[in-house]
């Protein structure tokens, strides 16, 4: 198996929030993609056997690791594989962790984002091969955070919110944070709704253009990493 195909795995924090359009991209190009649920008792995967690595969301936060003690070795891993160049995706949480392993600070934003939204492209989110495949300087996504981070040093700006400045970032060749949703299908946004604050609805259309977007960053993702692996 080549490296560009190699397994990968994601990481999910809560039964509810799993990789949606991000799973149904890395099927449709022959990815393994394998869910570890730490929450659940699964150990984390050694990076040395990786492909690729997904960090999905949760409503746990980065030093929520009292609770969650496996979130320590988590962000472990998440260096660990940076440090080695694998490709990796971070969402909501998942970019979260990136900043905290990458060295950055996380701490609670301005105010909670939840629900359809919008993010604004930098330039350098424009000229990025994930972000700027959209085509569009304004991506339609689904915020649902409460926390925000510092820039890692060294990362790229990539996208922004007037509550929030830093939405997107990439770090090194091929790492990506997201605190905001692309990933978002009909499947996950039902799988959503119980579990969101009330008033806040993600309505048809709005699912669908979030989804169109996604379906090209993410394939644009997955495409970069296969160039940056091969």
């Amino acid at each position: 198996m080549s490296a560009a195909l190699a397994e990968w795995t994601a990481i999910q924090h809560v039964p509810f929030e799993g990789p949606g359009a991000i799973a149904r991209e890395a099927a449709r190009r022959g990815i393994a993609l394998h869910p570890c649920r730490p929450y659940a008792g699964d150990a984390l995967p050694d990076p040395a056997m990786l492909g690729g690595l997904v960090v999905m969301g949760g409503p746990m936060g980065v030093s929520d690791t009292a609770a969650h003690p496996w979130l320590a070795d988590e962000l472990e891993l998440i260096r660990a594989v940076v440090q080695s160049g694998i490709p990796l995706l971070g969402v909501c949480l998942g970019a979260q962790l990136l900043a905290a392993a990458l060295g950055a600070g996380v701490y609670p934003g301005p105010a909670a984002e939840i629900g359809p939204g919008s993010v604004t492209l930098t330039p350098e989110g424009r000229a990025d091969p994930v972000l700027g495949a959209a085509g569009a300087a304004e991506l339609p996504v689904v915020h649902w955070h409460g926390e925000t981070f510092d820039l890692p040093i060294g990362a790229l700006r990539l996208a922004s919110s007037a509550l929030y400045p830093n939405q997107a970032f990439r770090a090194g060749d091929c790492a990506y944070g997201l605190q905001f949703h692309v990933e978002v299908d009909r499947a996950l946004a039902e799988g959503w709704r119980e579990h969101l604050p009330q008033g806040v609805e993600i309505g048809g259309d709005q699912r669908r253009s979030v989804e169109a977007c996604g379906r090209e960053v993410i394939a644009a993702f997955f495409a970069y990493a296969g160039e940056h692996r091969a």
